[in-house]
Parts: structure tokens; C-alpha cells; sequence
């Protein structure tokens, strides 16, 4: 077994920031942007909703991706119980994406087609729906980022010359 803090390190950085970007900007919906929605009349809801879902389409499935590869990159480069953190941040990365593409996406057609006409009876339910799995991928975001702060700061394992914070890794 060899420590390589390197690049096992730069990879963490990675799947650090990219994973506490993803958490973040989910938390951020959570915590400002649903509330908000709440607050406000209806039509304003869905036409800021529908303009919102094409300005973070990109931006959020970038993230997504990069939080999928860096957290099982991770887990190919790490040894024992940091490949297993990271084995499961990678996991949760890859459901926050699942919830997004089976839960979240199909409801925004709802969305569009409201901005467009007339909003329903029985709305209410597939906003709620919406909000549930919105909450659902925040906390599998998060849960993530927790795992790869455990490796940083529970795991810590300590090379041969006792260098703290390197992370085993395959020779």
C-alpha cells in the first residue's frame, strides 16, 4: 500500500467542492427559493419557475456530474473506510440525480404548460409532489457532502511517516 496525498487529495478537493456546490445550491431552493414561491401570486410562481428550470438546467447537471465522478473517483483511488465514505457519496450524488430526472423533470412540463394557460384544479398536489422531491435529492446532496467531510475529518488516516490527512490510496 502506498499514500499518495496528491492526487487523492486533489480529487477529494474536488469531490468537495463539487458536492457542497450541488448541496448548497439545493439548500439554497430549499431554505429561499420554495418559500418564496409560496409567498408569491401564482403566475409570478410559474413564470419564474419555468424561466429558473432553463437558466439551471445547465448549471445543475454540470454540477450533478461532477459530484457523481469526483465522489466515485475518490472511491477508485481510496482505501478502506474512505473508499467506502466516498463509495457512498457517490451513491447519494447518483440519487439526488435520479429523484431530479424521474421525480423533478417530468413535473416541470406541468409547470410550463400552467405558465402558458390556465392553472388546474389539483395543482396543489403536484406542486407538493414537486417540493417533496426537491427536499429528497437536498437531503441526498447533503448527506454527500457529510460523507466527504467524514473522510476529511473523521478518517484522517496518517501515513507511515505520520503525515495527518492523507488519504490511503492503491499502489
Amino acid at each position: 500500500m502506498r499514500i499518495m496525498r496528491t492526487s487523492a487529495g486533489y480529487v477529494h478537493g474536488a469531490a468537495l467542492l463539487a458536492t457542497g456546490l450541488l448541496a448548497g445550491a439545493f439548500g439554497y431552493g430549499a431554505a429561499n427559493v420554495i418559500p418564496t414561491f409560496r409567498a408569491v401570486p401564482m403566475d409570478v410562481r410559474l413564470t419564474f419557475h419555468t424561466m429558473m428550470m432553463k437558466v439551471n438546467e445547465p448549471v445543475m447537471q454540470s454540477t450533478m456530474a461532477l459530484a457523481i465522478l469526483t465522489s466515485f473517483g475518490l472511491a477508485i483511488a481510496a482505501r478502506g473506510r474512505s473508499r467506502r465514505l466516498a463509495l457512498g457519496a457517490g451513491a447519494l450524488t447518483l440519487t439526488a440525480l435520479l429523484i431530479t430526472v424521474f421525480g423533478n423533470i417530468p413535473l416541470h412540463a406541468h409547470f410550463r404548460q400552467w405558465a402558458a394557460g390556465a392553472v388546474p384544479a389539483g395543482h396543489a398536489e403536484i406542486i407538493q409532489r414537486w417540493e417533496l422531491f426537491h427536499t429528497l435529492r437536498t437531503l441526498a446532496a447533503l448527506a454527500a457532502f457529510a460523507l466527504l467531510i467524514a473522510i476529511a475529518v473523521v478518517v484522517r488516516p496518517v501515513s507511515r511517516a505520520g503525515t495527518p490527512g492523507a488519504i490511503e490510496v492503491r499502489s
